[in-house]
């Protein structure tokens, strides 16, 4: 643990490569600045308000009800509704949830606003967002669009939306007459989380931002106010847990993006409805309130009529994320290990897809190919180890006979002694042939693969909901019966009875404590972790026991060979 540590001190990660920001289109008449052209597409028909300088008053525009609209392709579900022209539901149809539908990934609600609300400058909704605003959709098999349009005591505004083949969710949204400063709220959140989840230290629920090539974050349980990030220089911003994202990546009309904690209200144990409850700086909470849970949104403030751009809303699957022009694929945090981690899960993939559909199993065969790559380090070590357990008894000699030289009688240190018994033990080493350093380094060789693919148990959404065996039906989530961790740990404490124990007292005692430390902290770590762990100790064991028995054959027999020739006939005389 301390190596882990100091590596990373020592060694810190390397900057992510500065990624171009695309320049955002300019808002002008031309069809090619749209959207819609940027992609490949036909633009949207430009409105009377935008391609005119000087609009003549137009009629009244709404709707008589609400009505609800659906997008929808392979991939997403979007339901959006004409009351403020907000996105009431996002489904996504390559995860489940837990009553078999799409996962949903719009947080369920009471009186918060739904994402693509319309907010007022000092951020509560704004009189559009109870507004029923007239409907026209296209419901294209390919790239479905819909147009919310209102005129009225409320305001002048158009909305449109359209989901893309490779599902994303363009929006343009224009606010006439409103000036600048005005916003369209994402969030709070990714999606509908329990109790639970909330509660879980592996489960990081933040928000993410490219600026200037650079990824930030800002963990949810750190924001204590507002946090504005100024539209110049800003890639894409959005909101992230471990597994999901939603990113907005702006292309035209932003000022700034606002990210805003909140406290949610009503969070239910099977993730129910809830409210935002804005955090307000410098008012303290009361002890109720302390104890609710804070998220973030976001918000994408306007500098003047016109806001457009498009957002991403899914699964944290680098290879997908990474097909983007973005750099979204950053959200995917390896640390500095990533270059080890991404070819350790396409072969976790590729194991997924053709050999054994379930990732439980594909973990454990997957562990055993690394232990079967690593084995000749892993023999070294134990060899070396094992010299080191024979040298054990003289070194204790040396040590015993300069104890009493160590310290005078007023109890001061010396360090001529210390100098002469480490020069005798290194004597000692090199008389013998031992590498004091034999047993670690092979150790130190494994434990940056084996870090990487914790990394990646930890943050793989394929492992999310995926089922193991029995009662194990989710990769990500702890064992509820901690079943798997003690087993763990008992295979621990198996193997370190079976390795030799290293000389140095100090280190025996902390070898032997570590199956109970280990076996306390996993009772919290997702099962596919465990599943890594239980698996790389059940093979540790049968390496170390044919191991043990290769070398009591190879020892009996040089004790045979050294043996006087009357006392070899002896032994063979019936």
């Amino acid at each position: 643990m301390a190596v882990l540590f100091l590596w990373q001190v020592v060694f810190p990660p390397p900057e992510p490569p500065a990624r171009p920001v695309a320049a955002a289109p300019a808002a002008t008449s031309s069809a090619a600045s749209t959207p819609a052209t940027s992609a490949g597409t036909a633009p949207p028909a430009a409105s009377p308000a935008v391609a005119a300088e000087a609009p003549p008053p137009l009629a009244p525009t709404a709707a008589a009800a609400e009505e609800r609209v659906v997008l929808e392709n392979e991939l997403l579900r979007a339901e959006f509704t004409n009351r403020g022209a907000q996105l009431l539901s996002l489904g996504l149809k390559s995860k489940r949830d837990l009553d078999g539908a799409p996962l949903e990934l719009v947080q369920r609600r009471g009186d918060t606003p739904y994402p693509f609300a319309l907010v007022d400058a000092t951020g509560p909704p704004s009189a559009l967002a109870g507004a029923l605003f007239a409907v026209e959709s296209s419901p294209a098999p390919g790239e479905p669009e819909v147009r919310f349009t209102y005129r009225g005591d409320a305001g002048d505004a158009e909305a449109r939306y359209r989901l893309r083949v490779d599902g994303r969710l363009d929006f343009d949204v224009v606010r006439r007459g409103a000036g600048a400063g005005w916003g369209m709220l994402l969030g709070p959140g990714v999606r509908n989380t329990t109790k639970e989840e909330l509660g879980s230290r592996f489960l990081h629920r933040s928000a993410v931002w490219l600026a200037a090539g650079e990824v930030e974050t800002l963990a949810a349980g750190d924001a204590e106010e507002a946090r504005r990030l100024p539209g110049t220089g800003l890639g894409w911003v959005g909101l992230e847990d471990t597994y999901f994202l939603t990113a907005a990546i702006p292309e035209a009309g932003l000022a700034e993006a606002r990210l805003e904690p909140v406290r949610l209200v009503g969070a239910a144990a099977n993730g129910g409805r809830v409210d935002a409850r804005p955090i307000v700086p410098g008012v303290e909470a009361s002890a109720e309130e302390a104890k609710l849970p804070v998220d973030l949104r976001l918000v994408l403030v306007s500098d003047g009529e016109r806001l457009a751009g498009t957002t991403f809303w899914g699964a944290k699957q680098y290879d997908r994320l990474a097909s983007f022009p973005w750099g979204l694929e950053q959200t995917v945090r390896w640390g500095w290990l990533g270059f080890l981690a991404r070819p350790l899960l396409r072969s976790l993939q590729w194991i997924h897809a053709h050999l054994t559909p379930n990732y439980g199993w594909a973990i454990v065969l997957l562990t055993v190919a690394l232990k079967m790559v690593l084995l000749p380090l892993s023999l070294a070590g134990f060899k070396s180890m094992r010299k080191m357990q024979k040298l054990a008894p003289k070194m204790q000699a040396i040590r015993e006979r300069f104890r009493p030289k160590l310290r005078d009688k007023q109890g001061r240190f010396n360090a001529d002694a210390q100098r002469q018994m480490n020069e005798e033990i290194m004597g000692l080493y090199r008389s013998e042939g031992v590498n004091p350093a034999g047993g670690c380094l092979p150790i130190l060789v494994q434990l940056p693969i084996f870090f990487a693919f914790y990394q990646l148990l930890s943050t793989a959404v394929e492992l999310w909901r995926s089922p193991w065996t029995l009662w194990i039906h989710d990769l990500t989530a702890p064992d509820p019966y901690w079943v798997l961790p003690i087993v763990m740990g008992v295979t621990q404490f198996i193997q370190t009875k079976m390795t030799p124990p290293p000389p140095d007292p100090v280190q025996k005692r902390l070898i032997q404590a570590m199956p109970i430390v280990f076996t306390v902290f996993s009772l919290g770590f997702p099962s596919g972790l465990v599943v890594y762990w239980l698996t790389n100790n059940v093979l540790s064991i049968a390496q170390q026991g044919l191991y043990n028995r290769i070398r009591e054959r190879a020892e009996a027999r040089e004790k045979e060979s050294a043996e006087p020739a009357d006392v070899k006939r002896g032994k063979r005389r019936p």
